[in-house]
């Protein structure tokens, strides 16, 4: 007998410890993955509610984007905002309030603005710097008894997800560990699990007949003497006009430039496979002693910025940024003008590509955009006064420490976008239709950044499919947007990569939204385990009753 329960010692730590071998962890009522800030904000509400629940991330760091360099929060209207969101913007606030976090400037010399200023009255602040916002994730999280936090796992995505029929029984990560529960959140940027979970999904533009859209798909809206007249969309994204896209200048013998279509874009709101640009988030600073100067990247081609040198030799005058201010003299800075951190066109593989081919395109994001940066700082074709503005920034010390100042998460826009029972559409922004299942409220603009660069009818660069439409207030989501179709899978939420358009989900693409979602799935897998039913058959009832009782706003409902 003694030996018997040897061997089964022995083979348990041979199992444990032996690489590839399945680790199984039984007993967790929700499984989340993706440790962004809407899978934080489902691990939290979970816990609340008495679940056991983890929360698997495949990097080394919680929180996505709003731990990301994303500081300058896209809200549209704050009110929109409830529960754990809000309550992470509340404790942003609460951080700030404690002078010992106030390390390179005074609080008083502080200023927000725009759509992120705070009021003197308002009981949240909604500008930080990443490590803050890190900080408090984490705080958060560590205040929860249920959530099981780990790092580094990746989702096998070939053979990891075990179904029987339309429910997921577990899922494998690529380090072997299967994790099984009764409901499943894939919280993650590219929608992975829903994929690998057989769930349909779109990549790409819809045309605009496909949902009786008028800002999907192409948007080029190009005729000569609008193209000479109009005057750069206010510089946010366009090129001068005249910018030669040849190699050598007024010769298509000599081949285009880096990042240039070869082919015209079809007729506008015809739909395609491409998708708005990604950039990083960059987070600089000018105080001095926090500093890390531009430095030019070993796989430097100055042949990749020709467009930019010949875009300010055509008349540009202005650095292209959006240079946020955030507390401690740093910033949150975001692409603008014609050529800019936007790598347009360049990110088309990334939805689908395998884990070793989106490595090598954040790296290629990367290496472009520090070339970018080190240009704009050094470059000697550059005007003196565009070098003297952008040398006096670089990234910051404190921040990102073990990349130099330079985040990893990339600013995936899009990716894939669930197809559900119900489409979030143009319609829903407008007001033209109304649905009557909310789980949240988007409020932010219709925004997509560019998708493609080509050479016009004229034989000039210019970009494609900006699009900058402001509506007129707060919108629901519906409930049905981030579930699948009950065919498909009937325990599995997904509050980001939900069921949208294109231009649609480029208003409810912002980071409190993601985290109001993800709260919002959290309270219904939750209620889908007590009631013992799939989140299909869930009264919408019981989640609108719950969803208020934790302080989501669902407008007038």
């Amino acid at each position: 007998m003694w030996h018997f329960v040897r061997i089964l010692q022995l083979v348990f730590f041979v199992i444990t410890l032996t690489p590839g071998l399945a680790q199984v962890y039984q007993n967790y009522d929700i499984v989340i993955y993706g440790g962004n800030s809407s899978g934080v904000a489902a691990a939290i509400q979970a816990s609340r509610m008495g679940k056991k629940v983890v929360l698997l991330e495949p990097t080394n760091r919680i929180g996505g984007l709003t731990t990301g360099g994303l500081g300058q929060t896209d809200i549209g209207n704050k009110q929109a905002i409830g529960g754990i969101s809000r309550e992470f913007y509340q404790n942003v606030k609460k951080y700030y309030q404690n002078p010992a976090n106030w390390k390179f400037q005074k609080k008083e010399n502080y200023k927000d603005g725009g759509q992120t200023k705070s009021d003197i009255n308002e009981d949240a602040m909604w500008t930080f710097e990443p490590s803050a916002a890190l900080k408090i994730l984490k705080g958060m999280i560590a205040e929860e008894r249920n959530i099981t936090l780990e790092y580094g796992q990746r989702l096998d995505r070939v053979n990891g997800v075990k179904k029987s029929k339309v429910r997921i029984v577990s899922i494998k990560m690529e380090s072997g560990n299967v994790y099984k529960g009764k409901m499943y959140i894939d919280a993650s940027y590219e929608g992975d699990l829903m994929a690998s979970a057989g769930v349909r999904y779109s990549i790409g533009r819809e045309s605009n007949d496909e949902y009786q859209e008028s800002l999907n798909g192409v948007q080029n809206n190009e005729t000569s003497l609008t193209i000479k007249k109009r005057k750069s969309n206010n510089g946010v994204s366009y090129f001068q006009y005249g910018v030669d896209p040849y190699v050598e200048k007024g010769k298509p013998e000599s081949g285009l430039l880096p990042f240039i279509e070869a082919s015209y874009p079809p007729s506008d709101g015809t739909g395609d496979k491409k998708i708005q640009a990604y950039c990083f988030r960059m987070c600089l600073t000018d105080f001095e002693d926090n500093r890390i100067p531009f430095e030019k990247p070993s796989l430097y081609n100055e042949l990749d910025y020709e467009l930019l040198f010949r875009n300010y030799e055509a008349g540009e005058s202005a650095v292209p940024w959006i240079n946020s201010s955030m507390p401690n003299r740093k910033t949150d800075t975001n692409n603008s003008r014609g050529f800019s951190t936007d790598f347009i066109g360049q990110n088309y593989a990334y939805p689908e590509a395998d884990y070793n081919t989106r490595k090598l395109i954040v790296e290629k994001h990367l290496n472009y955009q520090k070339g970018l940066m080190w240009s704009l700082a050094y470059h000697p074709r550059m005007p003196a006064f565009i070098r003297e503005q952008v040398s006096k920034w670089g990234m910051c010390k404190d921040e990102f420490e073990e990349r130099n100042g330079w985040q990893s998460q990339l600013y995936v826009r899009e990716a894939r976008r669930m197809k559900s029972d119900y489409v979030m559409t143009q319609s829903n922004f407008e007001g033209l239709i109304i649905a009557s299942d909310p789980v949240g409220m988007a409020a932010y603009g219709m925004d997509s950044h560019n998708t493609q660069r080509f050479v016009t009818k004229e034989g000039f660069v210019r970009n494609e499919g900006n699009v900058e439409a402001h509506g007129s207030g707060p919108y629901p989501i519906s409930y049905q947007s981030i579930i699948p179709k009950k065919e498909e899978c009937s325990n599995l939420l997904v509050p980001v990569c939900l069921s949208s358009t294109h231009i649609a989900f480029g208003s409810i693409r912002m980071e409190p939204v993601f985290m109001v979602l993800g709260q919002s799935a959290a309270v219904a897998a939750s209620l889908s385990i007590d009631k013992k039913v799939t989140v299909q058959n869930l009264p919408y009832q019981s989640l609108h009753e719950a969803l208020r009782k934790y302080k989501q706003v669902l407008g007038n409902k």
